[in-house]
């Protein structure tokens, strides 16, 4: 894992000395809100519905245990016991007061964790595969690459003032878990006559116009990624809509230029940004490849873990839901799920954090991932090991077996917290989750990708859910609209709107109907409701939730 480096260290101490001061002048009345948000904006505080909200960055979603611990401490002293886990991996807590953010920065700063570039239109953290250093399909650990982003993008004198905020995602598996065809530029380590390098996506994302990203180029060398990434980026910073807030996003500039006209304007300013670089920044990555080694993996026997499997029915459908084949053939990689039915999907309290981190410790070589998904991930745990972390996550109400089940739900914090949303969607992820444990159909239903958003930003990835929520605002009141077949993966795509949206009492019968409706359409237990989607069409999806008439109306 990354280790600061002295410049590191004294960078982000000098950002919490300045903004320590910038509250004071805001405190004291000498800066307006106006001078002072975009100053709050640059350190990760947003003004909520009812309170400031902080963003911390978790850069790929990795954390230490001890940088897990101190989120707990944080969540206990400064917050109302607890955070929200969000879909680019990173933490908010939605109740600290002004005057105590400072010290929050201070606190973070002495785990090496900050809040720089988790808002404003800048270069936002950069996401990977949960499973990252431990996915048996992957080329090479993606971290590594994104730390090298990160780092060139902190504080880039450039990219400080773009037209938007600019999202990378870096993936290196054949399952793209990482959600990658769905941001601003995308980066993908691929083997090329056996020469490891990269390929580009670019004009990806969601909100009010959501698309799937393009290849501008099929194969760039390692050595040339910083310049061909600097080279997209400064295209898009000189070409990209100002005039509207709306437009200005790279997946316009893509559209409205097309892809083969970005690729020759990126190309003729690669060209130029090539020559900038020396070489240093592989030599950086060279040192960044070490430090991502993977720990000592414990040679313990794994047959512990059948004998237990065999006699524990709760063990069993817990390993099958909440683990992941991992490349060293006696370890797993275990998924933490924060999806309690009933629950806030994403909130994890200081003492789970406290807990966690313990947990990494003991049995996970003291390490912990944020997946986009709103989980925790242990990337490497010991087959032998796993029988005593269930039980110790059990006993903390972390052992609900329902990784990508129905239940495993995205959702924003929409209404109850957001002062951009139009509608609620905890409440209703809450619910519908409740209603699949009532009906006890999780396990048949399998697979399921549902995600709700509380306003068209799609900050719950609705767009490319399989069953994508969106919750608005009709004259005063609140209707979901259902949208269908969306997808995440390698097989992208954007859901489809059935048709008129749902009151808010009626969202859930309308997914219950959805989900039957898939049980007695599919051709077997093997076909999952994305594969019968696409085979069937809209139509008996449509008539389920509308009958006949209105499917035929919409």
């Amino acid at each position: 894992m990354y280790t600061y480096s002295d410049f590191d260290e004294a960078f982000v101490r000098e950002r919490c000395k300045q903004f320590r001061a910038q509250v004071a002048r805001r405190i004291d009345g000498s800066l307006t809100e106006d001078e002072f948000k975009p100053l709050r904006l640059m350190n990760g505080v947003y003004l909520q519905l009812h309170a400031y909200m902080l963003r911390i960055a978790i850069p790929y979603g990795t954390l230490r245990s001890d940088q897990m611990r101190q989120l707990g401490m944080i969540a206990d002293k400064f917050d109302k016991g607890y955070g929200h886990f969000t879909t680019r991996q990173n933490i908010q807590f939605n109740w600290p007061t002004l005057k105590d953010i400072p010290d929050i920065l201070d606190a973070l700063a002495d785990v090496q964790m900050h809040a720089i570039q988790t808002s404003g239109n800048t270069i936002r953290n950069t996401t990977v595969d949960h499973f990252a250093g431990a996915a048996t399909d992957e080329i090479a650990d993606p971290r590594p690459t994104a730390e090298l982003i990160r780092q060139w993008s902190t504080d880039h004198p450039e990219f400080q003032f773009m037209p938007r905020k600019f999202k990378i995602a870096v993936g290196a598996s054949t399952h793209d878990r990482a959600a990658l065809k769905v941001h601003d530029l995308a980066v993908e380590l691929v083997d090329k006559d056996g020469q490891q390098g990269y390929r580009i996506l670019v004009g990806g994302g969601l909100g009010r116009t959501p698309m799937i990203g393009q290849v501008i180029t099929d194969f760039i060398p390692k050595a040339d990624l910083l310049p061909y990434l600097e080279a997209v980026v400064s295209t898009w910073n000189i070409i990209g809509r100002r005039d509207n807030k709306y437009k200005a996003r790279i997946k316009i500039t893509v559209f409205e230029n097309g892809i083969e006209k970005m690729r020759e304007l990126v190309d003729e300013e690669f060209a130029k940004t090539r020559a900038k670089f020396s070489g240093y920044d592989q030599e950086v990555l060279a040192d960044l490849e070490r430090q991502f080694a993977p720990p000592a993996f414990k040679n313990a026997d794994p047959s512990s873990l059948e004998t237990a499997v065999a006699v524990d029915p709760l063990l069993a459908r817990w390993v099958a839901r909440n683990t992941n084949p991992h490349k060293v053939e006696n370890h797993l990689s275990v998924v933490i799920s924060l999806k309690e039915h009933g629950k806030t999907p994403g909130d994890a309290t200081g003492d789970q954090m406290r807990l966690m981190a313990d947990l990494a410790d003991q049995y996970g070589y003291g390490e912990l991932r944020i997946s986009h998904e709103q989980n925790v991930i242990l990337p490497h745990v010991a087959k032998a090991d796993i029988p005593a972390l269930f039980t110790e996550l059990a006993k903390a109400g972390l052992a609900t077996a329902n990784a990508g089940l129905t239940s495993d739900i995205i959702a924003c914090p929409g209404m109850d917290y957001c002062a951009l949303a139009t509608a609620r969607s905890i409440p209703v992820a809450e619910q519908i989750a409740l209603r699949v444990k009532e009906l006890d159909l999780e396990d048949e239903i399998g697979l399921m990708k549902i995600k709700i958003s509380g306003c068209i930003n799609a900050c719950g990835h609705h767009h490319v859910g399989h069953i994508g929520i969106l919750g608005l605002d009709r004259a005063g009141v609140e209707n979901y609209q259902i949208t269908l077949g969306g997808d995440a993966t390698e097989t992208a795509a954007i859901g489809e709107r059935t048709g008129p949206g749902f009151a808010y009492d009626e969202v859930v019968p309308a997914v219950e109907r959805l989900l039957k409706t898939y049980l007695e359409k599919r051709n077997s237990a093997e076909e999952t409701f994305l594969d019968a989607y696409r085979r069937l069409g809209a139509d008996p999806f449509k008539e389920a939730l509308y009958g006949d008439a209105k499917k035929n109306a919409a």
